[in-house]
């Protein structure tokens, strides 16, 4: 069982003083998110390549509406 805990919560820089927001802290090899207005509702969490693919998604536009 992984005992870790998540280091250094951040909050999205694109989110300035809104409170509908996600945090993200390094938690091993991966990276934990949670909703930064809800934080006692836990975390999940995904592996490092997976939080690698989703923020190139984002960069690609592949998210835009």
């Amino acid at each position: 069982m992984n005992t870790a805990q998540p280091v250094g919560w951040r909050k999205s820089s694109r989110s300035a003083q809104e409170t509908d927001c996600v945090e993200i802290a390094r938690l091993g090899g991966g990276v934990a998110v949670r909703d930064s207005k809800c934080r006692e509702a836990g975390y999940f969490t995904v592996s490092g390549v997976q939080w690698r693919a989703f923020v190139a998604g984002i960069q690609a536009g592949r998210f835009d509406g």
